[in-house]
């Protein structure tokens, strides 16, 4: 009697396809995901002011075949949301980002709006990707689970070392030119000095006031500040003079920037932050 052949190896599942506003997001996805799903990082250039961001059609045929859509959200990313309402993509599961954090405006009636520099917001946000996924590719569940432990179990371990940072500097001053890194600074035990005003004209784009940028200034010849956290993805002149009064001055300079670098992952690159920050507390 003949053995039957056997029958052909059935296909692997097709990768689910996510669209993120910027690759901090797609990276994560990607770490939870892993060949499962399809990432496409809408901003992905280090090089790029994610505030100028313009949207072209590339996006828009990304977006219209998209299961799963990872956002910011809190005005950082509108054009995701816009863009997206242009399709008739009507079933794409969305994640913002900011929506999954809780956070509201804060007393000032402002909030910011970069959470992904606040570590327990990644943590919500990695639980979110997992579920979400799940919903689609229900027999990757447990895979996906796991895989969002790891992230967490990663993020634990960054957030040990804020708090290494926070024991020996709670309550150092510090300036930044942006709001962008002060979920971690805050996390770090660090109070941010920087005038409100300049901060907020630099990241609207806004030309900052004569006597904001001489107050600004001040903090550095004066040695008021123990570090500037200068976000290097949106820069100009008055950033650019800023950064050089802490040089002059003696006082570290922190790069930090809005997308990851290349060849990073989200956990490296913090790491690399949190890193960069203790040693400039140090010296």
């Amino acid at each position: 009697m003949c053995a039957l052949a056997p029958g052909p190896a059935s296909a692997a599942p097709a990768p689910i396809p996510v669209v993120a506003s910027t690759n901090v997001y797609g990276d994560v996805v990607e770490r939870i995901g892993g060949d499962r799903v399809s990432v496409v990082s809408i901003i992905n250039d280090p090089a790029q002011d994610p505030h100028s961001y313009e949207a072209n059609t590339r996006t828009q045929l990304d977006l219209s075949r998209a299961r799963v859509v990872v956002e910011n959200g809190g005005g950082y990313d509108d054009f995701v949301g816009t863009m997206l309402r242009g399709t008739d993509n009507t079933s794409a599961k969305v994640i913002n980002a900011v929506q999954t954090s809780g956070k509201s405006s804060g007393g000032d009636g402002e909030l910011n709006e970069h959470v992904w520099y606040d570590l327990p917001t990644m943590g919500l946000l990695a639980d979110r990707i997992a579920q979400t996924l799940a919903t689609i590719a229900p027999a990757d569940a447990d895979v996906f689970e796991k895989n969002a432990e790891d992230f967490k179990d990663g993020l634990a371990e960054l957030e040990q070392r804020t708090d290494r940072i926070e024991a020996d500097h709670a309550g150092t001053p510090v300036a930044v030119t942006e709001p962008v890194p002060l979920y971690l600074t805050e996390a770090c035990g660090l109070v941010n000095k920087t005038p409100a005003a300049f901060s907020e004209a630099v990241e609207e784009g806004d030309d900052v006031p004569p006597r904001v940028l001489a107050e600004t200034l001040a903090l550095f010849t004066d040695r008021s500040v123990r570090a500037l956290v200068y976000n290097e993805q949106t820069t100009g002149a008055q950033t650019e003079r800023v950064k050089a009064a802490a040089e002059d001055n003696g006082i570290p300079v922190v790069p930090v920037t809005e997308t990851l670098p290349q060849g990073e992952d989200y956990l490296g690159w913090m790491g690399a932050n949190i890193t960069a920050i203790d040693r400039a507390l140090d010296r």
